[in-house]
């Protein structure tokens, strides 16, 4: 190992080999007749603050899963993580309710799990064990690497977090709650990284000190990032931001020449179809990519741009870099937005909205909606329709019932937690088409939209089940609006502004 950072390289070896046997994660065995073993690798990587400073030096012991063989080697792989939208879902409630935030980080968490199959591993390079360089790994723990790692840590976490009195939430099974006469602690786990929503400090003191007693863990203190998303309290509550990582974007793209501007889709540029060369392909996907982690995360003003301009991803084109180019520099302008949330109010309400064919070589809608709480945006999306529809009317239903759904899993989610008022009142959805909440409230079957009675029915019934109620907001006043057209600067100003995007300080 030729580095000048030698020392630091085999101090996160040596850290991560004590982790490996203190949990005994493997045992030595001669390979059995007719087993082929898997080999494994280290990978180093620097980790690093949302500054840019040095944190840590990582080695990480990864086995080479893909050299394992279904229904040999593993059988079932799927672990959940939180939803991002279950994240912003828990910091605006820590808003409202004034709730302690803390975090923790599992030390090596896929470690934890126990294997069920009989996997085996070739001996580490540089730790082969002299006198045993035959034998091999039989691993008795999940490993990195491994294609059943995720699984197995998922289900022992499960395990050990339920039998402590937590339970699951109905909607996230990653969420997990306990409320006693003394306090409330909700957990969300994401891999390893886990928030802790405390109503007290007595509360999330005794979980971290149950969760050490069962595993390695490290200690942050009150949050501060989580997913790379920087995460303040402020007076009236707590507020996100990705200005860090918008930075990191404008470096890697400043070969474009990027100039600030007020709005992120000029409406006036219609965007067609490539039928020539594809130009930098590659780059397009990969700055496609890089915006979408910013409008999952925070930034929910970018999100028709971004829908729209991922649909040119296979062939784009000189005219689709020119809109990449002005979602960045509408980025470098509002760089320092972060997403607040407040006290104020406990009011959850949804906005949706539809553009019906915008152009002529393409002849589906646009989809988009957002819910707030505690005065910032919690769940948000922009999305291309599936089907075509034959209205302005039927694109709103479309729009109506996709939003419909999301009230409904945020309805759920609400409901498991035990700092929300019971019963939930209907879940209000902002909508500026005056038909199509006619067409909601109505029985009537008529030769126009008959075909949509699938999609009717499901909206009616969520009318009547009183999970959701509709109300009329003009245009001007819907917070959906920017999801599924490009609008004048004051409007993005105004939508922003209602949707929590702030300067953040």
């Amino acid at each position: 190992m030729a580095s000048r950072d030698v020392a630091f390289w085999k101090e996160a070896i040596n850290d991560e080999m004590d982790s490996i046997l203190s949990n005994n994660t493997w045992i030595l065995v001669d390979l059995p007749p007719g087993s082929k073993p898997i080999g494994c690798k280290w990978v180093f990587r620097r980790k690093y603050n949302t500054d840019g400073s040095l944190q840590t030096f990582k080695a990480r012991l990864v086995a080479k899963g893909f050299r394992q063989k279904e229904g040999i080697d593993y059988f079932d792989t799927y672990a959940p993580v939180a939803r991002i939208a279950s994240i912003r879902v828990l910091l605006a409630l820590a808003s409202i309710f004034n709730l302690y935030v803390h975090q923790m980080d599992v030390k090596t968490a896929f470690l934890n799990g126990d294997l069920d199959e009989e996997v085996y591993m070739e001996q580490p390079e540089g730790f082969i064990m002299h006198g045993h360089e035959k034998k091999v790994c039989k691993l008795v723990k999940s490993l990195y690497g491994l294609k059943q790692a995720p699984k197995q840590w998922h289900e022992k976490f499960d395990s050990v977090i339920l039998s402590h009195g937590f339970k699951h939430n109905n909607a996230d099974k990653c969420i997990y709650s306990k409320f006693t006469d003394c306090y409330g602690v909700i957990i969300c786990l994401y891999v390893d990284d886990m928030l802790i929503f405390g109503t007290n400090m007595e509360g999330i003191s005794k979980t971290k000190k149950y969760l050490t007693s069962r595993f390695k863990m490290k200690d942050l203190k009150e949050v501060d990032t989580i997913l790379g998303i920087k995460v303040k309290k402020h007076s009236g509550g707590y507020a996100l931001c990705q200005s860090h990582y918008v930075e990191k974007i404008l470096l890697k793209f400043q070969y474009l020449g990027i100039k600030e501007v007020t709005t992120p889709y000029d409406s006036t540029v219609k965007l067609i179809e490539n039928s020539g060369r594809a130009v930098a392909q590659l780059e397009y996907a990969s700055a496609i990519g890089s915006l979408m982690y910013a409008m999952h995360g925070t930034r929910p003003d970018i999100s028709f741009a971004v829908c729209k301009l991922s649909r040119y991803t296979n062939n784009p084109s000189t005219e689709h870099w020119k809109a990449i180019g002005r979602v960045l520099g509408y980025l470098k302008l509002t760089i320092g937005l972060g997403l607040y949330y407040t006290n104020f109010p406990l009011v959850l309400e949804g906005y949706t909205d539809a553009s019906w064919i915008t152009s002529a070589s393409d002849n589906k809608a646009t989809s988009g909606w957002v819910f707030t709480l505690g005065g910032g945006a919690i769940s948000w999306a922009s999305k291309k329709q599936t089907c075509i529809s034959h209205s302005t009317m039927e694109s709103e239903f479309i729009a109506l019932a996709v939003v419909g759904k999301e009230a409904e899993w945020l309805r759920n989610l609400l409901l498991d937690i035990k700092l929300w008022p019971q019963p939930i009142p209907a879940i209000s959805l902002y909508c500026d088409s005056e038909s199509t909440m006619s067409k909601a409230h109505s029985k009537v079957y008529n030769g126009k939209s008959r075909h949509i009675s699938l999609r009717h029915e499901y909206v009616r019934q969520l009318i009547v089940d009183r999970i959701i109620t509709i109300v009329f907001v003009r245009s001007s006043k819907n917070l959906a609006d920017p999801f599924t057209k490009g609008l004048s600067r004051d409007l993005v100003k105004s939508t922003s502004s209602g949707m929590g995007l702030k300067p953040f300080v």
